[in-house]
């Protein structure tokens, strides 16, 4: 894996978490007891999305490095993924 896969990797594996933890204790203006005018009773009363942005990024960075260190060892090879015998077999393992 080099710098760009392991920043694409990276940034997926944000997007997921992040949409993961987005609902994690949503609050809604209903539940709140304070619809502001012009918006859906459903709307978020908090979003908080700073701090959601923040947790999801320590639980990327955790998860990032343990699929960045499984794929550098060597534990998980490409041709260990290849279900469907598509390499051709000069296609290298890395």
């Amino acid at each position: 894996m080099n710098a760009t896969e392991a920043l694409i990797l990276f940034a997926m594996l944000w997007f997921v978490t992040f949409f993961c933890v987005l609902p994690v204790r949503f609050k809604s203006q209903d539940e709140a007891g304070e619809v502001v005018p012009g918006t859906p009773r459903s709307a978020p009363a908090g979003a908080e999305v700073v701090s959601k942005a923040k947790i999801t990024t320590l639980i990327t960075v955790v998860l990032w490095a343990v699929i960045a260190t499984v794929v550098w060892s060597g534990v998980i090879t490409l041709r260990d993924v290849d279900w469907f015998h598509n390499l051709p077999p000069d296609t290298p393992s890395n």
